[in-house]
């Protein structure tokens, strides 16, 4: 991330999760001059010590809230200059087992900030997610691809980038869309299926995988995303979507036996499990427009990531102490 002659005031909500977190980390550390204020609700997928090293920096301001609550929001938003939006539920397998909190968070959420928006002359960047296309067999979506999601978190996520086009059309909203691959990295909740594997590889515990474990994803370090939101925030134009990818596609037994084999654990720790509903089989992202029109690429490799991610997760452990065994190895969709 490049150091910025701008003075910036950020509202970025959801900054107790995994992306916010260390893109609040990011910024703090790459740029002095910006000021962040975090929104936060502090439900199951937050961590308050993802940010515990930036508790006395001045430029930092935490607040416990909720992007629904209008009141808080229309404050928040005056004070500031852009607002960064990761706040969302974003795990399918919850999503399958009760999407009411979604549909609360990933569409009313969105909606609260545009309706805010419409009054004051504020910017939106909106994270989204390469799931509103749906599963792919062989194709690569770019930005006009037509939306197909398959579960209700993935239709949530579509839902929100229709609602902020249409109030960018509409309104004249300044708004931003940026989706990306699945990312990986330090401070990802142990639910998701890389800290899941170092943490129970980790304890020699068995490590349950869907189906048969040739699902597809496209992943990129948590890192490199944030960079790209930073460039996006920098040069990103009112309007337009921006595809963000790695073109690091591999399923996930390869991910797990990966990340088996630099811990020097078994494969015999590997168990099939009974696949989730309409588990998507492939995502794959087309980020040629982020890089002709702002300059950004992909830096970090899968195997220089994950090296630093079970590092990252070794010495960590203490910040999921808290975290259960069924979070670790239910399936949530089935609770």
């Amino acid at each position: 991330m490049e150091k910025s002659t701008n003075f910036m005031k950020l509202l970025v909500t959801g900054g107790l999760g995994f992306i916010g977190s260390n893109f609040i980390l990011e910024v703090l550390k790459n740029n002095p001059n910006y000021e962040i204020t975090n929104v936060d609700a502090s439900l199951y997928g937050s961590n308050k010590m993802n940010l515990s090293e930036v508790k006395n920096i001045q430029n930092y301001k935490f607040v416990n809230g909720n992007i629904t609550d209008k009141a808080l929001m229309e404050k928040l938003i005056l004070e500031n200059d852009t607002i960064i939006n990761f706040a969302a539920e974003s795990f399918v397998d919850r999503s399958i087992s009760d999407a009411k909190p979604f549909l609360d968070s990933n569409i009313i959420g969105v909606f609260t900030i545009l309706e805010i928006l419409k009054k004051y002359k504020k910017k939106l960047i909106h994270i989204s997610t390469d799931e509103v296309f749906g599963s792919l067999k062989n194709k690569t979506a770019d930005e006009k691809f037509r939306f197909n999601p398959s579960s209700p978190y993935s239709a949530t996520k579509a839902s929100s980038e229709l609602l902020i086009n249409s109030y960018n059309l509409t309104y004249d909203c300044d708004c931003v869309i940026t989706r990306c691959t699945n990312n990986y990295g330090p401070r990802q909740y142990p639910e998701k299926l890389i800290p899941k594997v170092i943490l129970l590889a980790q304890n020699n515990k068995k490590i349950p995988i869907y189906g048969n474990g040739k699902n597809v994803r496209d992943w990129i370090f948590v890192n490199d995303h944030c960079n790209a939101i930073f460039e996006v925030l920098e040069k990103g134009k009112s309007g337009e979507s921006y595809n963000i990818s790695s073109k690091y596609e591999l399923d996930n037994i390869t991910i797990v036996e990966t990340i088996l084999e630099i811990m020097d654990k078994s494969l015999d720790l590997i168990e099939f499990v009974e696949d989730r509903p309409g588990h998507d089989f492939r995502y794959s992202l087309d980020s040629s427009k982020i890089s002709k029109e702002i300059g950004w690429k992909n830096e970090t490799s899968f195997e220089e990531g994950i090296k630093k991610t079970i590092k990252w997760y070794q010495e960590n452990q203490k910040l999921y102490k808290n975290i259960s065994d069924s979070a670790l190895e239910n399936t949530p969709w089935k609770n």
